[in-house]
């Protein structure tokens, strides 16, 4: 099986291809292709080095000619590539709709010349705040930011070729994603990476925004399931089952590192902030999907793993100390 992985460098991506080229591989004959631009969030060093099996390509899901070389060598297409902070989307959409919405485009394309099964990765955000309940996978999109237009877009493009088509797209959306290698613009890695400096931390609004934490091993996991046992045109929740408010994250990373409540500085809230998310998981469950990282636990080994790697995220928040930062969404 040739898996060609888009955005394999980043957060996520990288701990998938990590996953299938491990020794716990559920494709252990697999061999990986990893396109990625390596932009700011993408590094090759989240990656080996080399493995066999294994190859890296520096490249953009936008370039055609590309994109449709590496297709027509591989069987599937795992889709992680995208531009996913909130903040930065409010004050460059540009970027976003280019990455996530002309690059998906792109990569369909030469799916649909070459016959290739794609993974499309994407995420809650998609349907916009739910004040009770959860999503389930047919709920209306109601995207809220530039962002999760762009991802909703995506998403409504992937189905639109299967509809088409018959192109085999599978679509996974996820909760908020926790875990090492995650580039520390998102609550978590800023948060430690901040405190470890001796830094206040910024915290949108009163804190009260709730997110659905999801560990990353259980996301890459619930991705390959798809993948594997999946079915064309469908979409599938991976949801953490924790939720939390930003306060309530907030005061773990503050205990776990042994700091005070006066190490927070409260923000002025982020436009169109969502207030939560949620997603009803029990379709993926029923392919046999189980969140088996414990979020307590998940939580202390990732603080554990930034404490101890400190020259991984110095360059992103190099510069003095300050007192507060920039803010930050909770996604």
């Amino acid at each position: 099986m040739r898996i060609l992985v888009t955005g394999g460098a980043g957060f996520i991506g990288s701990h998938y291809v990590r996953t299938l080229l491990g020794p716990d591989s559920p494709d252990p004959h697999a061999e990986v292709t990893v396109l990625d631009a390596l932009t700011y969030a993408g590094r090759r060093d989240n990656l080996p080095a080399a493995a066999p099996g294994f190859s890296f390509v520096q490249g953009d899901v936008c370039d055609g000619p590309l994109v449709d070389e590496l297709a027509a060598h591989h069987d599937h297409i795992v889709h992680f590539a995208a531009e996913s902070h909130v903040d930065r989307s409010i004050a460059d959409p540009a970027a976003f709709i280019r990455t996530n919405v002309l690059g998906t485009q792109t990569l369909l394309d030469a799916a649909l010349r070459h016959g290739r099964r794609v993974v499309l990765v994407s995420t809650d955000e998609v349907y916009g705040s739910i004040d009770r309940g959860a999503w389930t996978e047919d709920a209306p999109l109601a995207p809220r930011s530039p962002y999760s237009a762009s991802k909703a877009s995506a998403d409504l493009l992937a189905l639109a070729q299967h509809r088409t088509h018959g192109l085999d797209v599978r679509i996974t959306r996820s909760s908020n994603t926790y875990g090492t290698h995650q580039y520390p613009e998102k609550i978590i890695p800023l948060f430690v990476a901040r405190l470890l400096r001796g830094e206040r931390v910024p915290l949108y609004g009163d804190g009260r925004n709730v997110r659905d934490w999801l560990h990353v091993d259980d996301h890459v996991a619930g991705v390959d399931l798809v993948r594997r046992e999946g079915r064309a045109g469908e979409v599938y929740h991976i949801a953490g089952g924790t939720e939390l408010s930003n306060r309530e994250l907030t005061g773990r990373l503050l205990a776990l590192l042994g700091a005070g409540w006066d190490r927070v500085a409260y923000v002025a809230d982020r436009p169109g902030h969502d207030l939560r998310y949620a997603l009803d998981d029990r379709k993926i469950r029923a392919l046999g999907h189980r969140t088996l990282r414990e979020f307590t636990e998940g939580l202390k080994e990732t603080v554990e793993w930034y404490v101890r790697h400190p020259q991984w995220w110095a360059g992103a928040v190099s510069g003095p100390p300050t007192d507060a930062g920039t803010p930050l969404t909770s996604r």
